[in-house]
């Protein structure tokens, strides 16, 4: 059986709990190693830097029991003009997953996908990151127990973290997402309209404002991202000055002294956080990045029908 993730809209409900259980248990449980990989070849194919992700599905691929070829992005002949479909046919013969990273349109990955034999991962789209947001809830789920019914704020640009994170966490009832975003640089229209309709049907709720007065207080996370988001360049050249009224620094906790602090990674220190806060006690934005190995394995067995 094989499944493609390249958008969260991809999972059912019951997928997205599903392959945010197994995430959790492999990070709780060191025994549960299932060799739900064992003889399949997957492709680690990144155009662009990644540390977390990058590592995350190849140990974790291998952890599975799968081996691994690891591709650049100099490596493969769509640089010279051949077809995004044709790629994915001729790879499809070869591997049985591949996880790309290509922060660029979700199109060419969704042709990757019309082969029927390898499953196809996308480990970040320009539009979209939603392995980042399966990681995210693991961490939630690990941290509080639960996910219903918690309130996050989010603070920074509506990039393609936020985008997940929205079509992600309005599925579950109860819960508050605020996302505080510049002005300019918020969630997609097609993005607040997805999540705003998923919200409603669950029982959550969802608020987009381009301000930082008024903030909600007692919220449960405080969520960032850096500004300079891979593969990504800002055509405005006073855009550090539209963004800085949205560091997330100490005073935040001032009305929120139970908040836990989450970033995806890596931060650019004294830019979206302080040290202070990425450092201290509130801050679980490295157990987050841990949890994105386990996040990965799960969403690799989801994809071969586990």
């Amino acid at each position: 059986m094989v499944r493609h993730l390249i958008s969260l809209n991809d999972l059912t409900d019951g997928d997205l709990v599903s392959i945010v259980a197994e995430g959790a248990r492999f990070g709780t449980d060191p025994s549960y190693r299932p060799q739900g990989l064992d003889g399949l070849v997957a492709g680690i194919y990144f155009r662009k830097t990644s540390t977390r992700t990058r590592c995350a599905f190849s140990v974790g691929a291998i952890r599975l029991g799968a081996q691994i070829v690891s591709l650049g992005p100099d490596d493969l002949q769509t640089n010279t003009g051949e077809t995004a479909a044709d790629t994915g046919r001729v790879l499809s013969g070869m591997f049985d997953l591949l996880v790309a990273r290509t922060a660029a349109d979700t199109d060419e990955m969704r042709l990757w996908s019309s082969q029927g034999r390898m499953a196809v991962v996308n480990a970040m789209s320009a539009q979209e990151h939603p392995t980042q947001a399966l990681a995210d809830l693991t961490t939630l789920h690990n941290h509080f127990g639960h996910i219903e019914g918690l309130n996050i704020l989010y603070i920074g640009e509506g990039n393609s973290t936020a985008a997940a994170l929205a079509l992600a966490l309005t599925r579950y009832p109860g819960l508050m997402l605020e996302l505080r975003t510049p002005p300019g640089y918020g969630l997609s229209p097609a993005v607040r309209a997805r999540a705003e309709a998923q919200a409603t049907r669950a029982g959550a709720v969802v608020i987009e404002r381009h301000e930082m007065a008024e903030l909600p207080n007692s919220v449960d996370v405080i969520y960032t991202t850096r500004w300079r988001t891979t593969g990504s360049v800002k055509s405005d050249s006073g855009w550090r000055e539209v963004f800085a009224p949205f560091q997330v620094n100490a005073r935040l906790w001032r009305d929120n002294p139970k908040a836990a602090f989450m970033h995806d990674l890596p931060a650019h220190r004294g830019e979206e956080v302080t040290s202070d806060v990425l450092d201290g006690t509130a801050s679980i934005a490295f157990q987050q990045a841990e949890n994105k190995l386990y996040s990965a394995m799960a969403v690799l067995a989801w994809c071969r029908g586990g």
